[in-house]
């Protein structure tokens, strides 16, 4: 779809579904792309819901915009594509990083938010030794590429024992990581650095809000996702079993029931 124009970047995204439906917007993390939805996508529209999928600045087809990009100029973005669409209110999900930008959503344009869908993210502010590692692979991607990353961390993405039993769903993730732009991804890793505490923006969250995470993601574990639960005036908390950090793309089937189930009830 032809990108709008809207706070200073290009957004190439998704828009399907019928349009009198609740509409969803997917964030995806980092390092991938709007296609990493497509299952949800799928659902969701069978079960009557507009669903946006964009694709972030510097990832996928969206151009790359080089320096340092803020969660905040990522919410940015996504809030003027909803303005060009003309969609006045959002439920807003997003994964990783992108559940870090659904948060900056809630604390920037909190009237477009009806409700939050939190998938393996975290609310908490960067340490200072998270910060350096993100700095420090923000480098590594612009010298060697996004190849070495994509096999460093893959094993982490993706539970070790569904990327050697799910050998589809392992290639379809690393493609997605080794085809971005490492300028992109790096602007985005200088941005998740000075990542803020978004602690007291959800602790006076009143809309609904779904807090999902994979039984076995390393990055940002259960304890993690039971903290943000916790936090949350009105929230769910979904576990889904035999998955890591992406059970959207592990274990579609279950990351599915527990999200229509979430929307049915709003």
């Amino acid at each position: 779809m032809n990108p709008p124009f809207g706070n200073g970047a290009k957004v190439f995204f998704d828009d399907v579904g019928p349009r009198d439906g609740t509409s969803v917007i997917l964030i995806h993390g980092h390092p991938f792309n709007r296609t990493m939805w497509a299952p949800q996508t799928a659902a969701l529209v069978s079960a009557g819901y507009r669903v946006i999928t964009p694709d972030l600045r510097g990832y996928g087809e969206s151009p790359v915009r080089p320096g340092k990009t803020l969660l905040a100029d990522f919410a940015d973005d996504l809030a003027a594509l909803l303005a060009r669409l003309d969609i006045e209110q959002v439920v807003v999900g997003g994964v990783s990083m992108g559940g870090q930008i659904a948060m900056e959503m809630r604390l920037r344009h909190p009237g477009l938010v009806r409700a939050l869908v939190l998938s393996d993210t975290t609310a908490v502010p960067e340490s200072a030794e998270a910060r350096k590692a993100r700095l420090e692979t923000a480098d590594r991607l612009i010298a060697e590429g996004m190849g070495p990353y994509a096999e460093s961390v893959i094993d982490k993405m993706l539970a070790p024992y569904n990327v050697t039993g799910m050998p589809e769903a392992a290639a379809r993730v690393t493609a997605m990581m080794r085809a971005t732009d490492p300028e992109g991804a790096a602007a985005a890793l200088r941005g998740r650095a000075e990542c803020p505490d978004y602690r007291p923006v959800l602790a006076e969250t009143a809309q609904p809000c779904l807090v999902v995470v994979g039984a076995d993601d390393v990055y940002t574990p259960v304890a993690a996702a039971e903290a943000l639960h916790a936090l949350l005036p009105d929230s769910v908390l979904a576990v889904i079993e035999r998955a890591g950090h992406l059970p959207g793309v592990e274990q579609p089937e279950a990351f599915n029931r527990v999200l229509l189930e979430f929307l049915a009830g709003l």
